[in-house]
């Protein structure tokens, strides 16, 4: 099954990343996708080059590829960025002119417009607004699009702040254009932001979309109850590290250990290593940090203990995939004996998942919002 997607008079066929038969209903654009390439096909027919921000799953960056423009798609989405390559090369899109850059690379100095999907962390729009009113030459637009509900008064300041003048659209099919042009002049957003972790000695830090950027959140906080404490594991991986505390702290726990911080946000991977090289540099050699789409291409029955925090949702979808995903490839990852362990909400049933998948499931801990779970690996499981 595919999903066909209509811009103008282009059809393409576009999918999410991860390809997942069960979820492939799940839409690779949204309304505001289209609200920009109807206004930018409008309004600048002259464009030549073009910078795309927070193209989710490269709807963007192939309807404009396809118009022989000069694109560069930025994004702090691995996986945002495999699905961008997938799909131009399932709709056979040449790719001479196109090219991709992580959040943390330098923005291309000339352009002709900017696109930009307005990402759900307000210090992350800051921070890309900032990098743009760095390289930008006066006058260039800038325009910004996301469902209504999601245009707040402080998204506005935002643009106005960083970028120059703004005013919104009218709502088209719920969504909203933000229409900015550069006045010139950098605009400086701080981050990484550091702060102390309580009842300890380390300093974390965070990058701009990091979860939970200025305190440890309440779930890590649970988690740290129940973190292994031994000297027997040699490879413990991190998966879906956001800024390293787990890992960090399961270092400072299992000091012989190698440790694997894992995630598909370059700038949670960067906070996890300025985090490991912040307070335990004498450990750095043993760490390893990976962008990556869960633990594909791991080797299998190569690792001791993989600590996990599933997320429950991708993009503005809730959906129980990643987790699968997630609890498959760890299985797959962990030595015959081998243990995950996960904290998670009490109501996502990671008990039932984990026993299905597994065989067992053991509760470590739970009280009214979070259950500590461990699963051990048996290959003789029937």
């Amino acid at each position: 099954m595919t999903t066909q997607a209509q811009f103008g008079d282009k059809t393409f066929t576009l999918e999410r990343f991860p390809l997942d038969q069960k979820n492939r209903s799940l839409q690779a654009w949204d309304s505001a996708d289209e609200y920009l390439i109807d206004y930018v096909t409008e309004h600048y027919p002259d464009c030549r080059s073009l910078l795309i921000l927070n193209d989710s799953f490269g709807a963007l960056s192939c309807y404009f590829s396809k118009q022989q423009l000069t694109v560069c798609s930025v994004n702090d989405s691995y996986i945002s960025h495999q699905a961008a390559a997938y799909n131009l090369a399932e709709n056979k899109i040449p790719t001479t002119a196109f090219s991709q850059l992580d959040s943390l690379s330098a923005l291309p100095e000339h352009v002709d417009l900017v696109i930009l999907k307005v990402p759900r962390t307000l210090g992350f729009l800051q921070y890309q607004l900032s990098e743009l009113s760095e390289v930008l030459a006066p006058g260039t637009p800038v325009i910004g699009a996301a469902k209504t509900k999601d245009v707040h008064n402080s998204t506005i300041k935002a643009f106005e702040q960083f970028i120059g003048e703004t005013k919104t659209s009218l709502a088209v099919k719920k969504s909203r254009l933000i229409i900015s042009q550069a006045e010139g002049g950098y605009k400086a957003a701080d981050f990484p932001v550091n702060w102390p972790l309580e009842g300890t000695d380390f300093t974390i830090s965070n990058h701009a979309n990091v979860f939970s950027r200025d305190s440890l959140d309440i779930g890590a906080r649970f988690f740290f109850d129940f973190l292994p404490q031994t000297n027997k594991a040699k490879s413990i991986i991190d998966l879906g590290c956001g800024n390293g505390v787990v890992g960090l702290m399961t270092l400072a726990r299992c000091p012989n250990a190698e440790v694997t911080f894992v995630d598909e946000s370059y700038m949670a991977v960067e906070s996890a290593r300025l985090t490991v090289e912040l307070n335990m540099e004498d450990k750095f050699e043993q760490c390893r940090f990976i962008e990556n789409d869960c633990l594909t291409g791991f080797e299998r029955e190569s690792v001791d203990i993989v600590l996990c925090n599933p997320p429950f949702h991708q993009a503005q979808a809730v959906t129980d995939h990643i987790a699968w995903q997630m609890f498959k490839q760890a299985k797959d990852t962990l030595k015959n004996g081998g243990e995950l362990r996960i904290i998670g909400n009490r109501h996502l049933d990671y008990h039932d998942k984990l026993k299905r998948m597994f065989g067992n499931c053991e509760l470590l801990g739970s009280n009214k919002k979070f259950v500590v779970l461990s699963a051990t690996k048996n290959n003789g499981m029937l």
